[in-house]
């Protein structure tokens, strides 16, 4: 059983979380090791003691070729035939193997791993664990984990963590550092603060994570977190929706005849779901009381216009609006996209772009124009809230994609004026129930789009095994020699020790090496430099790229109408949310469009989970139905919400305890709405830590 999430949900009391014990106070972490911990934002033994595993791999005993299945993850026993043969392909070093088992002969193989052609020995017998596949009449393993007989035996049955790394720090040294951080007497010094207050169930639930007895033990210490984690989440939007409701502003906002002459402008009509959610947000606009407002909506529902109505309708009062993109390419595709609007029906506002790549003369310029209220709309990253932007008369700060930016990252921007309150619009193609919503977004009131334009080719879905790889790969050959592109999506961004997902760098080796050399082939990951990623995008924007394989960061991106077809390998270990949010990057131009859903597991429940993708392009069904099919056992596998900032807790995967946490929020504030009683001291204590580390994560 393989399985991935990652974890960071219990909080100090404020006076430890204060303190700095470096990481190389742990015994064996010295300078140059720290330097590696500190690219994955690890700098404190507390931050290591967060740095929950990503993953968890049980080892069962090995098992015969007649007892496995094609696509399944399997432990070999099994003896090397003959030396091991290092070839090169397209400059790739490719080490391929002859393994005999008990009944038949494996052919194994290995990417950029050349010392193995001469560590392998002949004769010797190992474990080798991967996906079993069939390539002609020979069953092959790509890449599998090597061990030694002895080495398995005491692996069996064991649940074992797996980690996020870097290059140059393996999964065994950071399993020892936190074994070592475990013994280390700054451990048992740290007062540790649950909701319950119980520090030695915490410690407890805090080792399990880690290094969990079995599953059963696991699942309970995983409960106590996410609750934690539900609750002060939660706790801390109501306090701000109480903020909320009080704040009064003196814009007096009416109607426009601009917003009405654009809407009769447009090339097609807005959905009934369109104009129900404008008139809503137009009602807000004209009220003494500032908005406080989520739109969400599907992939390709139309929320983008509905933001610029809304911006629309602020600038023909004189006002300035605010739009904040979470990535550079995103804002001047928003930016491009507004302007060219205007124009066409002109409509006599001005629209600037402000990011943090630009000039500082351009910057300067664009400085000068917002504070003399010259500029109408401002759309731009974070570089809106950097203290040199001074606006002149700002009444509506929209954010998009809420989830890239943090609550207190909304604040900043809408205190920006000074001098009075800023209406806030927010808005969200993650669709999640409204029952649901209603708890997430309750800093919010929340309005849903429901519909979508009837104008767009649905997307034709197929979910398949690995067996359809090489009819995949020549179908996206053919795409592109008809002049589309193409998006590969992996689970991880390197290559991880005990995990068999396929990830982006290795995987475009791969491509690189089978696909023509016509095709220019590149990857994108999160981790990248910002630049990196504007310049990868704006060649595959171009068409400069023609496959681009990608993590989810993708999720959030640019418009690429050329894009046609998407593969999403390891499907299985994304939530059919994610994974809808990605297919939505394709079907935005007039070709019609295919996502191909590949999974290494051809059970029947993770069958019948990714077939609803199949059935359907509605994201609310999806999300919907998402929800029915999870269950406690299905704690495993890719964050499934990708829409907050949780780093164990699932909206749909917990929505039990969720519901139990916002009941017990409500309790709390219906006792005591200020947090004033002393036995309220800590949790009122824990918020505004909460509150502090979300100001400063947005410095």
């Amino acid at each position: 059983m393989d399985s991935q999430f990652t974890i960071t949900s219990v909080r100090l009391n404020s006076n430890t979380m204060n303190d700095f014990y470096p990481i190389t106070n742990l015994k064996g972490i010295g300078q140059k090791t720290a330097g590696l911990y500190n690219k994955l934002g690890i700098f404190s033994c507390e931050d290591l003691l967060y740095n929950f595993p990503r993953d968890y791999i049980k080892y069962e005993n090995t098992k015969s070729i007649c007892d496995s299945s094609v696509g399944e993850t399997v432990s070999i026993k099994g003896r090397i035939v003959k030396q091991p043969l290092l070839k090169y392909v397209k400059k790739f070093k490719i080490v391929s193997a002859y393994i005999k088992t008990d009944d038949q002969v494996i052919l194994a193989t290995w990417f950029n791993m050349a010392y193995l052609a001469k560590s392998l020995k002949p004769g010797e017998m190992y474990v080798f664990r991967g996906t079993l596949t069939v390539k002609g009449n020979s069953y092959c393993l790509e890449q599998p984990q090597i061990f030694t007989i002895e080495k398995y035996e005491e692996l069996i049955n064991s649940l074992q963590p797996v980690y996020s790394l870097t290059k140059g720090l393996t999964n065994t040294s950071v399993t020892k550092a936190v074994k070592t951080l475990f013994n280390d007497p700054y451990y048992f010094s740290m007062n540790f603060k649950s909701v319950e207050s119980d520090s030695e169930k915490v410690r407890n639930a805090l080792e399990t994570i880690h290094f969990p007895k079995d599953i059963d033990s696991l699942i309970e210490a995983r409960r106590l977190l996410v609750f934690d984690e539900f609750y002060y989440f939660i706790l801390k939007l109501r306090l701000l929706k109480e903020d909320n409701e009080r704040l009064k502003n003196n814009f007096n906002i009416v109607e426009s005849a601009y917003t009405k002459r654009l809407i009769e402008s447009l090339p097609y009509r807005l959905t009934n779901a369109q104009l129900r959610v404008f008139n809503e947000i137009e009602n807000d606009l004209c009220k003494d009381v500032s908005m406080s407002r989520l739109v969400q909506g599907d992939v390709g529902s139309g929320k983008t216009i509905i933001a610029v109505l809304a911006a629309l309708q602020v600038a023909a009062n004189g006002y300035q609006t605010a739009l904040m993109a979470p990535t550079e390419i995103l804002a001047t595709q928003h930016f491009s996209s507004v302007t060219e609007m205007f124009g066409k029906f002109n409509i006599p506002f001005k629209c600037v772009l402000l990011t943090g790549s630009m000039s500082k003369t351009k910057k300067k310029e664009v400085y000068e124009q917002i504070e003399n209220g010259e500029a109408d709309i401002i759309i731009g990253t974070h570089a809106l809230i950097q203290e040199k932007v001074k606006y002149k008369n700002l009444a509506l700060v929209i954010t998009d994609e809420q989830h890239r930016f943090g609550v207190r990252q909304r604040e900043m921007l809408s205190n920006k004026n000074t001098s009075d309150n800023p209406h806030i619009l927010v808005m969200s193609a993650t669709p999640i129930p409204r029952t649901l919503a209603i708890i997430m977004y309750s800093d919010l009131d929340v309005s849903i789009i429901d519909e979508v334009p009837e104008k767009r080719l649905k997307i034709k879905n197929c979910v398949v095994g690995q067996e359809y790889r090489n009819t995949a790969y020549n179908f996206m050959i053919n795409e592109i020699d008809n002049g589309s592109q193409v998006y590969v999506i992996c689970p991880l961004v390197e290559e991880s020790e005990g995990l068999e997902a396929e990830n982006v760098i290795s995987y475009t080796e791969k491509l690189k090496a089978v696909f023509p050399d016509r095709i220019n082939i590149a990857y994108l990951h999160g981790k990248m430099k910002q630049n990196e990623k504007n310049s990868v995008m704006n060649a595959f924007l171009n068409n400069d790229i023609q496959i681009l394989v990608s993590t989810t960061v993708v999720e959030v991106g640019v418009n690429v109408p050329n894009a046609t077809v998407m593969l999403i390998e390891n499907a299985e270990r994304f939530g059919l949310s994610q994974l809808h949010q990605l297919r939505g990057r394709i079907g935005r131009g007039e070709k019609q469009s295919y996502c191909i859903f590949m999974s290494t597991k051809k059970n029947d429940a993770t069958m019948k989970r990714l077939n609803i993708l199949n059935k359907s392009n509605d994201g609310f069904f999806i999300a919907s139905e998402d929800m029915k099919l999870r269950g406690p056992g299905d704690l495993f596998g890719i964050r499934q919400s990708g829409d907050m900032h949780f780093n164990l807790a699932d909206i749909f995967n917990d929505v039990n305890i969720l519901k139990e946490a916002a009941e017990s929020v409500t309790e709390l504030l219906n006792d005591d709405k200020d947090l004033s009683k002393p036995e309220n001291a800590n949790i009122k204590q824990i918020i505004e830590e909460e509150i502090r580390k979300d100001l400063y994560s947005t410095l």
